[in-house]
């Protein structure tokens, strides 16, 4: 995504190295195992203090699992447990708390009745006193805090496990901001105990990779990782402006501008948001039109995952706003993710192979995708994953959604060696996250509807020869042109995908081009046999698909733009004839 990253004071792990070839992407910080380890090693008596609590809690927590099993009450103490496993995590602190919510999108580590508890885990803890907060920012700004504020909050008007925020006016500008500062001391805690996950990974490793499929020290490294770009403001700062360049004229999505001379590595000031909170269910019912909200907010979601690449990975109802004139604005973008071109391609192909039910492809998309081992035998997953796409789409859109496909996929990844890497846990969480949201809003309300229109709009528009490929995979099903399916998707694409009309006019004229170019006689050959399969002439689905682009449809552009482009294509057509004669 070409974003600064703070170097690396160590060379990589061998499982971080492992990490980034599974995903074609290398997006490390300052985590490796040898820096968290030489940190947190600088105060053994701290390391073995904390050593002892964590032990002592676990330990206390794991008699009580033995008991239950020795007692045949494994079952049925089993929400009990679930709900005592989460006090246990917010009494053992920041990394814990964090490490919950990580664990809560792991079917393939965490059965699913302590998943479903782990989704409740709050990341509200009490405020660190406000005269440490000064003293931080001004030891960031390297000035006095009336020096950079006209005024600031007496107190802070949100705090969580990692930094607290208060709202303030920038000097001169007048500027309503928002200041978030960073707990004091909280970088040396979290590395201590990452250096104990990092021990205790490498104790269970052999079991973990017997019974769950999965390398715990690579869990362990992924989840350090992330953790630590939290801790980086600077870090945070840049995926702001990243993200405010990526939305730039889309009027319907809000990035709060940030302020670099009036930020560091542990204080970050921000315009203020002034919305309702998507807390505020009934604050968002009462003012605006609740339906538009929430497809402006899915579509944002998507173009951050298939267009951008780059998404917000914690997008909980306390991070998100709606804007009074309808805008949704996002928050807090210490946890962001960001998704190669190749594993965004090999996503879309997903969505192809799954559209045609080529689940053979599908599974290969898996192993692509680093959910499984590269090399293995995917025959017997093959029939698990048609099961499960033909269980969902069996029903009707209105009964579809991702919690019940996610569910159904959480019992695949016990029965086969998956293993969900911590993008791709980000990206189901930041899902079934939006659609909750949305769910909240509007009971009514299934992903599918709106999110089906958006990308219909974007197969058939946009101008990436690699989606024109996977334009003509959807609509050509094992040699046959499917007509129906393109009716379903011009139509989709007219309906919802946004209020900008739907035109085709480039993705026609790029195809008449490519129609008459040297590399399409293969294809040629498909579209003569689309025309006259069934021993008869389409004319009848044609005129019908004509008729849906009829008042979108500008056959005179197309006309004028080709006519352009005809040099082009001449020269194009001229060098592949010479090459064939050559």
């Amino acid at each position: 995504a070409g974003r600064p990253r703070s170097e690396s004071p160590e060379r990589e792990s061998p499982s971080v190295r492992s990490l980034d070839a599974e995903r074609f992407y290398c997006n490390v910080t300052r985590y490796s195992p040898e820096y968290v380890s030489s940190q947190a090693l600088k105060e053994p008596l701290g390391v073995v203090s904390r050593c002892v609590e964590i032990v002592t809690s676990v330990l206390g927590f794991g008699g009580a699992l033995w008991l239950d099993e020795a007692r045949g009450q494994g079952e049925s103490n089993a929400p009990l447990r679930a709900e005592q496993l989460r006090e246990l995590l917010v009494r053992l602190g920041p990394s814990f708390i964090k490490a919950g919510q990580v664990l809560a999108n792991r079917p393939d580590i965490v059965r699913a009745d302590y998943m479903q508890e782990l989704t409740l885990l709050q990341d509200d803890v009490p405020a660190f006193p406000d005269a440490k907060a000064v003293e931080i920012i001004e030891s960031e700004l390297g000035t006095k805090l009336e020096d950079v504020f006209e005024r600031i909050s007496a107190s802070p008007v949100a705090a969580a496990s990692l930094g607290q925020v208060y709202k303030a006016e920038l000097k001169g500008t007048r500027q309503q901001v928002a200041v978030k500062v960073q707990r004091p001391d909280i970088e040396p805690v979290i590395i201590r105990d990452l250096y104990l996950f990092r021990l205790l990974a490498k104790f269970v490793n052999p079991v973990a990779i017997a019974r769950l499929g999965c390398n715990a020290e690579l869990i362990v490294d992924e989840f350090g990782a992330k953790l630590l770009e939290e801790l980086d403001y600077d870090l945070e700062l840049s995926n702001m402006r990243d993200f405010g360049r990526n939305f730039k004229g889309d009027p319907s999505v809000k990035i709060p501008e940030p302020f670099q001379k009036a930020s560091g590595r542990r204080v970050l000031t921000m315009e203020w948001i002034d919305g309702v909170r998507c807390t505020d269910i009934k604050g968002i019912q009462d003012s605006m039109d609740v339906e538009e909200f929430i497809s402006v907010g899915v579509r944002s979601g998507l173009r951050q995952l298939l267009e951008f690449g780059l998404f917000h990975g914690d997008p909980h109802p306390g991070n998100v706003f709606a804007m009074p004139d309808g805008r949704i604005a996002y928050v807090d973008f210490g946890n962001v993710a960001d998704i190669s071109q190749r594993n965004k391609e090999v996503l879309v192909d997903a969505v192809v192979h799954a559209v045609n039910e080529d689940y053979d492809a599908m599974a290969g998309d898996f192993m692509a995708l680093g959910f499984l081992p590269q090399g293995t035998d995917v025959t017997p997953i093959v029939p698990a994953l048609e099961n499960i796409w033909q269980d969902s789409t069996t029903k009707s859109l209105s009964s579809f959604n991702f919690r019940t496909v996610t569910s159904k996929f959480n019992e695949l990844v016990y029965q086969y060696p998956i293993r969900i890497p911590e993008r791709y846990a980000l990206v189901i969480r930041s899902l079934l996250t939006q659609e909750g949201i949305c769910m909240s809003l509007s009971p009514e309300f299934r992903f599918l509807e709106v999110a089906y229109p958006y990308v219909a709009k974007r197969l058939l528009t946009e101008d990436d020869p690699g989606l024109r490929k996977r334009l003509l995979q959807v609509l050509f099903d094992r040699g046959d042109f499917q007509w129906q399916r393109l009716r379903n998707m011009i139509e989709l694409a007219k309906d919802g995908g946004s209020d900008v009309p739907l035109d085709i006019t480039d993705t026609l004229r790029d195809g008449s081009l490519f129609l008459v170019s040297d590399e399409a006689e293969e294809f040629r050959g498909q579209l003569l046999r689309a025309f006259t399969s069934g021993s008869r002439l389409h004319v009848e689905e044609v005129r019908e698909i004509v008729e849906l682009l009829e008042p979108d449809l500008r056959p005179d552009q197309i006309a004028r733009e080709a006519l352009a482009d005809l040099p082009g294509v001449g020269r194009e057509l001229l060098l592949g004839w010479s090459k064939q004669v050559l």
